[in-house]
C-alpha cells in the first residue's frame, strides 16, 4: 500500500484536474481549499483557493511544494483530500486519531483540462466557436457555434451552473450509474447541459431525470434528447414530491422552484439520501407571510424590505436545516444581481456530520416563522424512528 508521499507524488502531475482538501479539523480558519494546474511564466504550477469565511486566498505552488504543503495541511488541518486526474482518481481520509486511507482508482482517460495561462480571459467551460447541438435547438449558438446576441446571458448561466457541477465531481462515482434528478427543469438548457457536460465530456455514466409539471415542455424535451441520442435522458410530467420512480438519487437539483415547491424538493432529496443537493429557490411568499417581530416592525413595515428580508431568512433557514441532517452546506451567488434578484444558490454536500440547529430555532421562535422544510423533515424523522420500532 502506498504511503502519503507515494500517493501524492503519483496524483500531482499535469494529469491533474482538480483537487480539495476539506473536512477541517478549525472551525475559525480555513474550511476548504481548491487547487488546479495553471500555467505561470510558461511554467506549470498549481494554485491553492483557500476559502476562510466569506474571503478566498489565492497561492500558487510549485509540484514539491505543493506536496509538501498536502503533507502538512493533512497532518495538522484537514481531514480529506479528493483528487481527479485525466486517467486517476483519489481519495485520502484522516481519522480522528490520525489513522490515513488512502483509495485510488484508475479509469478510463477523459479530457484533460488545458491548463490556462494564469489571470487569463475568462475561459467557459462550453466553448464559444464550439456547436453544441441542444445550444443550437434552444436558440443559444447559430450552426456556427457563434452566441446569440440575445442569449449571451443564457450562456452565462449555463457555464455558471456547470462551474458548480465541477466542483462536485469528486462526490460522483465513476464505479456505476449515477442517477441525477431534476425538479422543474422548464426548457432544460441546463438539464441538457449537465448530461452534455458529464456523459460526453466527462465520460460519466449518469441517468438524468427531468420533472416538470408542463407537459408540452416534456414533450419537446423528450423528443430533442431522442434526437441527439440521449439514452439516459428522460422527461417526465410530475411533482418531486410524489415522484415514486427511483429509490435512491445521487444528485438533486432545482432550480426556480417556486416558494414551497423548492422544500418539498429538499426534503425529498435528504429522504434519497442524495449526495449532492443544488438549488436555486425562488418566490419565497411562506416567511413574508408569518414574518412577526416587534423589534423588528419598524423594518418590516416597508414591503420591499420585509420581502427582502423574509428572502434572505428562508434561504438561511434552510442551508441549516440541510446542515442539521448531516450536509456542508454553502449559499452562493448563481448569476450577477443585474440578471436575476433570484441569484442564490445553495450547495448541500452529503458528509454524515450534523451541524446543531439550536440558535435557528430560537430565530424561528422569536420571528413567529414556520418553515415548511423543517415541517417535511420532521415528519420524515417520525416516519423512519417509527418504521424502526
Amino acid at each position: 500500500m502506498k504511503n502519503l508521499r507515494e500517493y501524492l507524488e503519483e496524483q500531482i502531475n499535469e494529469s491533474l484536474i482538480q483537487a480539495v482538501l476539506s473536512a477541517s479539523r478549525n472551525k475559525n480558519g480555513i474550511s476548504k481549499v481548491k487547487i488546479r494546474p495553471i500555467r505561470l511564466k510558461g511554467q506549470i504550477c498549481y494554485q491553492a483557493s483557500a476559502t476562510e469565511g466569506t474571503k478566498v486566498l489565492h497561492k500558487n505552488y510549485e509540484r514539491m511544494q505543493l506536496i509538501e504543503y498536502l503533507e502538512a495541511e493533512l497532518a495538522e488541518n484537514f481531514g480529506q483530500f479528493q483528487a481527479q486526474g485525466a486517467m486517476t482518481d483519489g481519495v485520502v481520509l484522516v481519522s480522528k486519531k490520525g489513522k490515513m486511507t488512502i483509495k485510488q482508482k484508475h479509469h478510463a482517460p477523459v479530457e484533460k483540462v488545458q491548463i490556462q495561462a494564469h489571470n487569463r480571459v475568462k475561459q467557459y467551460i462550453l466553448k464559444e466557436g464550439v456547436p453544441v447541438p441542444f445550444l443550437i435547438d434552444l436558440g443559444v449558438m447559430n450552426d456556427q457555434g457563434k452566441i446569440v446576441h440575445a442569449r449571451y446571458d443564457k450562456f452565462r448561466q449555463i457555464n455558471r451552473f456547470l462551474e458548480f457541477i465541477e466542483d462536485i465531481l469528486p462526490r460522483l462515482s465513476r464505479e456505476r450509474e449515477v442517477t441525477i434528478l431534476d425538479f422543474g427543469c422548464g426548457k432544460s438548457y441546463l438539464t441538457f447541459a449537465m448530461y452534455y457536460y458529464l456523459r460526453e465530456l466527462k465520460g460519466y455514466d449518469v441517468n438524468i431525470i427531468g420533472l416538470d409539471l408542463k407537459t408540452d415542455v416534456i414533450e419537446k424535451c423528450n423528443s430533442l434528447a431522442l434526437r441527439y441520442g440521449y439514452e439516459k435522458l428522460h422527461f417526465y410530467h410530475g411533482d418531486i414530491a410524489d415522484y415514486e420512480g427511483v429509490s435512491s438519487v445521487d444528485m438533486v437539483v432545482t432550480l426556480y422552484a417556486c416558494d414551497t415547491a423548492t422544500d418539498y424538493a429538499l426534503a425529498k432529496a435528504v429522504e434519497w439520501g442524495a449526495e449532492v443537493i443544488l438549488s436555486v429557490p425562488c418566490c419565497q411568499h411562506e416567511v413574508n407571510k408569518q414574518i412577526r417581530n416587534e423589534m423588528l416592525e419598524s423594518v418590516l413595515r416597508y414591503g420591499i424590505l420585509k420581502e427582502r428580508m423574509s428572502a434572505l431568512i428562508t434561504d438561511a433557514v434552510r442551508a441549516n436545516l440541510l446542515g442539521s441532517k448531516g450536509y456542508e452546506t454553502q449559499i452562493l451567488e448563481f448569476i450577477d444581481m443585474e440578471h436575476t434578484p433570484k441569484n442564490l444558490l445553495i450547495r448541500a454536500v452529503k458528509t454524515g456530520k450534523k451541524s446543531d440547529i439550536a440558535s435557528t430555532q430560537d430565530m424561528l421562535a422569536a420571528l413567529n416563522i414556520h418553515p415548511t422544510l423543517a415541517r417535511l423533515l420532521n415528519e420524515d424523522q417520525k416516519e423512519q424512528q417509527g418504521g424502526r420500532q
